[in-house]
């Protein structure tokens, strides 16, 4: 898949398909073009005669950007601390403070209002006045806030219909005295700390929920939704270290003016209360305020599950290329994957295109077995090539990484009927 500037992490389904057992031996591939003065550059060649089974073999889970998870886990369980494993992922950047809140879109609450269980102590204040009102005890079920032009009614309901308390200037939050409160979605609740608001991304425009919330408080909803809160201390704490500087490089440069980042993969899972785990708590309190910056500001702390052994270089200087020995300590499962297409897949994301005859690997960037991450390559046809990135690979033929290398056998067919 294609990450994006704030893709943190990937989450593919890798694409598994069964295999007949008794298929001939893999046609080999071959190397034409080769330059000693940039062998990144030899293509590599696949003929896909027929009807194929193409056996796909690659390494790492993600971009390989950053930290790997799980070669975080590696480098835990080998001693490092979680200041060494964070130094080993982001070489150059510094140590510094992070603080503050940071403004959350909560992508699941579509609608045009928010709503929010009755509690004791809840209140409602104005962003534009600064002002705030105590909601009463009337018996109420629900709160919500819902746009009434520019500014925001303030309505309650017992179960039945909706009545209104107040309207307040502007746009509004809600807050609580337990600094906790509940939004109420259709058919479910979620648990969110600090406050819930009605914001816009323009004056008058369609209003959406944003959760702000101070950042420590924040990352007790995002590490145990990135990593496994029971593994090894130290890679849960440099989990924690990753994901606060990432927070704070999109709150420098926020993904729109009513908020700084939103709740999914796009950018860092965040669940809320509910996801919370006293184990990640306390490795995110091991690492209190700490972060990582590049000339005096936020690091773009990318990370993804593995990079197969060897990290990819990013758009950053400490965003290195560099081999990684502690990724596969631990990792069974991503370091190293296989997985099998047929032909007919390949050709279904071109049609018109004919039946696919070869397969053409241009460029890879050099790092690691096979020559790397694939750059450029082809889908040859009987109409026609097509060029494609690695990563435009990865996506179409559900790949965990566009570090992989191909074999190819003709697929055998059924016996013959009587």
């Amino acid at each position: 898949m294609t990450e994006s500037r704030t893709r943190s992490r990937i989450r593919l389904l890798p694409l598994a398909l069964a295999v007949s057992a008794l298929l001939l031996p893999a046609l080999p591939a071959s190397a034409a073009g080769a330059s000693a003065a940039d062998p990144r550059r030899a293509v590599e060649t696949w003929s896909t005669p027929g009807s194929s089974a193409i056996t796909i073999t690659g390494r790492g889970f993600g971009h390989g950007h950053g930290m790997s998870q799980y070669g975080a886990l590696g480098a835990a369980q080998q001693g490092l601390t979680w200041q060494q494993i964070n130094e080993f992922y982001y070489p150059g950047t510094t140590w510094g403070a992070v603080r503050g809140k940071v403004r959350v879109l909560i992508t699941a609450d579509t609608g045009r209002d928010v709503q929010v269980a009755a509690e004791r102590g809840l209140k409602v204040r104005s962003l534009a006045r600064a002002r705030t009102w105590r909601l009463p005890s009337n018996g109420a079920r629900k709160w919500r806030l819902v746009a009434a032009g520019r500014d925001t009614a303030v309505q309650w309901t017992k179960g039945g219909s909706w009545r209104r308390w107040k309207k307040v200037p502007g746009e509004a939050e809600f807050s609580a005295a337990d600094r906790r409160l509940t939004l109420v979605l259709r058919g479910a609740r979620r648990d969110y700390r600090g406050t819930l608001q009605s914001v816009a991304a323009r004056p008058g425009g369609k209003r959406e929920t944003v959760n702000r919330v101070g950042m420590e408080a924040y990352l007790r909803g995002v590490v145990p939704q990135e990593v496994p809160a029971l593994w090894t201390a130290a890679a849960v704490s440099a989990q924690s270290v990753a994901a606060r500087t990432y927070a704070a490089f999109e709150r420098s440069q926020p993904a729109a003016a009513h908020y700084d980042l939103c709740d999914t993969t796009q950018c860092q899972v965040y669940g809320g209360v509910d996801v919370e785990h006293e184990a990640a708590t306390a490795a995110i309190e091991a690492t209190a305020g700490q972060g990582l910056f590049f000339d005096g500001r936020p690091a773009f702390t990318q990370f993804s599950a593995s990079n197969g052994g060897f990290s990819s270089a990013g758009s950053m200087p400490y965003l290195v290329a560099q081999a990684d020995p502690y990724d596969g300590l631990a990792n069974p499962a991503y370091s190293t994957w296989t997985t099998t297409v047929d032909d007919t897949q390949v050709e279904k994301h071109w049609p018109g295109m004919g039946d696919l005859t070869g397969i053409e690997v241009v460029s890879r960037d050099g790092n690691g077995d096979w020559g790397g991450r694939v750059a450029e390559m082809a889908f040859v046809f009987t109409g026609g090539r097509v060029s494609v990135s690695g990563d435009e690979t990865r996506s179409y033929l559900g790949l965990r990484s566009d570090w992989f290398t191909f074999s190819v056998l003709p697929r055998q067919k059924g016996p013959a009927r009587l």
